[in-house]
Order: structure tokens, then sequence, then C-alpha cells
């Protein structure tokens, strides 16, 4: 059943960005099941009337009709978001590669730091971000045999990689050694390989050794990502707490620029991280439970993978991909590569008198010669004062008062005169 495509269009934003509008982007959608039987048999046949598919071409098979079907609109606003995010990822991660063989070859000193490590990390950070936009354009397409396992292994392990990655970087912020340098790739590909050992494992025993269809239920698709959720928790957890300890250091310790970066840093991945798990939170309740509550399953199902991989992906990208590539780019083309000079702390300023030069001999007050002897005897060690410098105790004469003097009156007609000690 068709409904009007004006209030479509101009609801459609707002419904997009609350996660809540499947009712009026999917009505227009077949019922295909995730059982791969039924979808083969909804997808058979060639009929593409116009009357169907409104906006395909006549010859359009039935599985890319969501491409571009005008009457289900969800399908086209989110490929057009999927291919912007693509091309900006794809974008930065060529701009980066290009940047730092240039900064390699225009200065060996600056290559030889060894910033490998970071480039590295950020540049499977933002492969995987667009691994994900990618991936969106086959939940568009309807499911098929060639679909199902690329569904089912490259969504948990993108977004195993992408976790992998800013779980390191909160690693290494935090100041774990074995994330510093090179090691923060290393820690983020050897949380990547688990997922992809598990989703690997999966598929061969499903369709290799049960010689079975590619077939999943809501229950089974959810269940693999069980190690993505656990590396998305570890993650926001630690980025929380490097973003108190970056407040606790900007208020009561160094504010400069370093610090000040460090506390953004700590925003931006907190942030990134708490939009991610609240993405995964709607989308698997939404999977579960949601879509059959409102009866609107499996119909939904496909929508709601596709708005969860758009959505989280520009998320990842905007709040950690594009704020890493201008940090470190920006951190590299500040550096000064000639070592920091101290010699303002500790040398004697030659306008204050008196530090023109060192003191000598009788000069110094702290200085004794025990080779003078006026009497011909070496002298006795004279007794310092441990919090002074060039005052001895042998100086004090004990005949002599050295008490404070008291005020004195000679008013003797005040009647204060008991308090100055007159009689």
């Amino acid at each position: 059943m068709a409904f009007p495509s004006t209030k479509n269009r101009l609801v459609l934003p707002l419904l997009f960005l609350c996660c809540a509008p499947l009712a009026c982007l999917c009505q227009s959608t077949d019922s295909s099941s995730v059982n791969l039987t039924t979808s083969t048999s909804t997808s058979s046949s060639n009929s593409t009337s116009p009357e169907s598919v409104r906006g395909c071409g006549a010859g359009l098979h039935r599985i890319y009709r969501f491409l571009c079907d005008r009457r289900a609109v969800w399908g086209i606003v989110l490929e057009t978001l999927a291919s912007a995010g693509f091309l900006l990822s794809a974008g930065l991660l060529l701009g980066v590669l290009l940047w730092t063989l240039c900064n390699c070859v225009s200065s060996q000193q600056r290559c030889s730091r060894g910033f490998g490590g970071t480039v590295l990390c950020i540049s499977l950070f933002l492969l995987a971000t667009a691994g994900l936009f990618g991936l969106t354009f086959s939940f568009i397409v309807q499911l098929t045999p060639q679909t199902c396992p690329t569904r089912l292994f490259l969504f948990n392990v993108l977004f195993s990689l992408a976790f992998s990655c800013l779980l390191a970087r909160c690693l290494a912020l935090l100041g774990f050694g074995a994330a510093r340098g090179w090691g923060e790739p290393a820690v983020a590909l050897g949380l990547f390989t688990v997922q992809v050992i598990i989703s690997t494992e999966w598929l061969l025993l499903v369709l290799v050794r049960d010689k079975k269809p590619c077939e999943y239920s809501q229950g089974d698709f959810t269940m693999l990502q069980i190690y993505v959720l656990c590396l998305l928790a570890i993650g926001l957890i630690l980025s929380l707490h490097f973003l108190c300890r970056s407040c606790s250091l900007y208020s009561y310790n160094y504010t400069g620029p370093i610090n000040q970066q460090w506390r953004i840093q700590a925003l931006l991945l907190f942030f990134t991280l708490l939009l991610s798990a609240c993405i995964w939170v709607v989308w698997i309740t939404m999977l579960t439970w949601g879509n059959a509550k409102v009866g609107r399953r499996p119909a939904w199902d496909d929508p709601v993978l596709s708005i969860a991989l758009v959505a989280n992906g520009w998320v990842l990208l905007m709040g950690h991909g594009l704020s890493q590539v201008a940090f470190f780019c920006r951190g590299e083309a500040t550096a000064k590569d000639v070592p920091l000079s101290f010699a303002g702390w500790t040398s004697p300023n030659a306008d204050i008198p008196g530090l023109g030069a060192p003191k000598e001999g009788k000069e110094n007050g702290s200085f004794e010669n025990e080779s003078e002897n006026k009497r011909g005897r070496r002298a006795e060690p004279a007794l310092r004062s441990p919090y002074e410098s060039g005052f001895s105790m042998t100086e004090i004469d004990p005949d002599k008062d050295y008490t404070i003097p008291r005020p004195q009156t000679t008013n003797y007609n005040e009647p204060y005169d008991e308090y100055y000690g007159q009689e």
C-alpha cells in the first residue's frame, strides 16, 4: 500500500534522526523473511512493472528495488548518506597516507620519530568506518545467498575493528606501556582477530559442516555481537576514566594547550562511544523485541540494521575519525625538532645585583675558610643553623641582652598605668 510521497518527504528527516519512523518508511516494503527460502521465493520473480517499482528501470531485478523505489524512500536516503560517508572516509584515509608520505620524504628526522603506529591505527579506523558505510548496501539489497554471508561476517567484524581501535586509543592515552607507539595498532589488531575467528567458525559450522542454507534468526544475529558489545562496554568505561583524569588535571594541575587537547580528545572519545552504545541498544531492542511487538517483523529488520550502520558510521567518523586526523596533522605540523632549553631556569641573571657571578671567599656568607687561623692554630668548626646561611651560632654574645624592648609611657595620669607596668 503506497502513501503520499509529499508527506513522506517532509517528515522523513525528523523520522530518520529519531529512529522511530519505521512505520512511515516501510509500509510499502515486502514482507521479506529472514529465512533465505522465503526471501528467495519472493525475489525469484522478475516482474518489474511500473506500478510495483516506481522510479526503477524496467529490467531491474526485484532484489535491488529499494535502491530506487520512490515509494520506500528509506533506501534512497540511506544509500545517499552511506555513499557520502564512504567517500569522506576514503578521502581522509588517502589524505593521511599522502600527508605522512610527504613528511617522511621532506624530513627524515621527523619520520624516524616513530609516529607510524598512530598513522596505522588511524588508517585502520578509517578503513573500518568506510567498510561500515559500504556494508549498508548489502542490507538495502534484499537477502540472497550472496548477501547473507556478507551480512553475518562483515557486520560484527567491521564494528569490532572500529571499537578495537577506540579501545586501543583509550589504553594509549591512559599510559599503558603495551599500547604505546606501534603497540597501539598491535593491540587493536589483536582484539580484532578474536572476532574474525568467532565469525569464521560460525560460518564454517553452518555452511560447510552442517551444509545448511544461510539461515539465521534475529536472536542468532544478536548473539554474534556479544564480543563487539564487550569491546564497546570496556572502551566506554576506559574513556570515562580518562575523561575524569583529564578533567582533574585540567582543574588542579597544568592548564596549557597540551592538557586542553587531552581534555578535548577525552570528551570526543567518551561521547563517540556513548552515542554508539545508545545506537546499539536501540537497534538490538527493535530487532529482537520491538519489531515483533508492533507487528512489523520481518519487514523492518533490514531498515533497522541499515539505519544502525549509517548512524553509527557517521558518529564514528565525526566523533573520532575526523577529529583524530585533525589532531594528528596539527600536532605534527607544529612539532619542534629543536630540544627545549632550560638555561633560563638555572643560569643567573646579570641584571640582578649580586647574581652576575658566583661568590667566593668572604663574599659568600655560607663559606668559611677553615685554613684561616688568626692565632696560629686550627679554628674550631662553627655551629650553624640548618635554616640559615652565613650566620654562625657562635657569633651570639651571651652577655648582651637580645630581648625585644617593650613600649614605655611617660604619661602617668592615664588610666592604663598597670597595663604598662607602672606603679
